[in-house]
């Protein structure tokens, strides 16, 4: 490796980190703090999120949203969660003003309505910075930068000789301030590269078509937007909770066993619903996709077909969260996002101190 193109390299990497370093340390330190989502709420919030289990039937999704109707008759629903794989689970209704009501499966009962909490806010901030859609472009474009940061940090921490490669694996927490600084970014990056090369790159296969159809050339697969379905029937309801409880009742007859099923209205007006079922490692989910007014079946896209790139598809998320590893995973991307939080801040000390030697040698000349 010539030292001209490592000289080239080392810009990159330098200017690319100072115009991007606040931004991927916010979506690393919101990230850190979003990993253990699940757990904090289940900590927190179980008094509402699930109820004592009772020799009772599910009391059905009519009921429910009628019951949700009576309390919020304006306001429209934007997603129901239905937990079947535990009885004691509530049923959760999401609005567009990000507030979530939960009831109880057996009696359809309010139990709790709650705004936006604090992880919301994390999830917001981790996403848009706050900024709607031109923070979603920025932080997009700033996680891309990220990637090519960590690819030319590879490259700029591969020592020019073998005997060299010791001391590049190892902190020297007795040298200087200046070198163990120096250190934790060199050494510690490292170690944390590619992990954090897979959770960004799963970042943005959320954003760009362009990350997508390059895992289906990775695969040599398609990825499926779902089979259309030449049925002309509608459900025969006036009702949202007619339709809902119609079309839970349908899907579960016809996929039977999902131990959790949603249902969300997407922007084009469609009703996507989520079904999600027992599995090893890839999630196993179908999703089927209907009408939002007349409550037709416009398209099925079931897991028993799914292509090498439906499988990344449905296993993305639990990659970027950790979760695809179990405790294990979430513990460990935790830990590899502050570090990619620490980053930022270690290489802006580098530069820093860098540029401040470089003054004080001018003035002596």
């Amino acid at each position: 490796m010539t030292k001209g193109f490592k000289n080239t390299i080392r810009q990159i990497h330098l200017w690319l980190g100072l115009a991007s370093g606040l931004i991927v340390f916010i979506v690393s330190i919101t990230g850190f703090l979003y990993v253990f989502e699940e757990e904090i709420r289940d900590f927190s919030h179980k008094e509402y999120l699930h109820v004592p289990v009772q020799e009772k039937p599910f009391i059905g999704v009519k009921t429910i949203i009628e019951n949700y109707e009576k309390l919020e008759p304006k306001q429209k629903i934007t997603a129901l969660k239905v937990n079947r794989e535990e009885p004691s689970a509530s049923v959760e209704i999401s609005t567009k003003k990000k507030k979530t009501y939960y009831f109880n499966p057996y009696d359809g009962t309010l139990i709790n309505k709650q705004n936006a909490d604090w992880l919301n806010t994390v999830l917001e901030i981790h996403r848009t910075l706050l900024l709607g859609e031109f923070g979603e472009f920025v932080q997009g474009w700033s996680v891309v930068i990220f990637i090519i940061m960590l690819l030319t940090g590879l490259v700029l921490w591969f020592p020019n000789q073998r005997r060299l490669l010791k001391q590049s694996l190892k902190i020297k927490w007795s040298g200087s301030i200046k070198r163990v600084n120096y250190d934790l970014h060199q050494v510690l990056g490292f170690y944390a590269s590619l992990f954090l090369l897979l959770i960004a790159f799963s970042g943005t296969y959320f954003k760009y078509e362009t990350v997508k159809k390059t895992v289906s050339l990775v695969t040599g697969s398609e990825l499926r937007k779902g089979d259309k379905v030449e049925a002309k029937e509608k459900i025969d309801s006036t009702t949202i909770s007619q339709r809902y409880d119609a079309i839970y009742q349908n899907v579960n007859k016809s996929y039977p066993g999902a131990t959790s099923v949603s249902f969300s209205i997407r922007k084009t007006g469609e009703l996507r619903v989520r079904m999600t079922y027992p599995n090893n490692w890839a999630r196993n989910q179908n999703t089927i996709f209907f009408d939002g007014k007349t409550g037709q079946l416009l398209r099925t896209k079931l897991y028993k077909g799914n292509t090498a790139a439906d499988v990344y598809e449905a296993s993305n998320h639990d990659l970027h969260t950790g979760v695809f590893f179990g405790l294990t995973g979430k513990i460990i991307w935790s830990l590899v996002s502050l570090i990619g939080a620490s980053l930022p801040v270690t290489g802006f000390i580098i530069w820093w101190k860098k540029g401040k030697k470089s003054k004080g040698k001018k003035i002596k000349s």
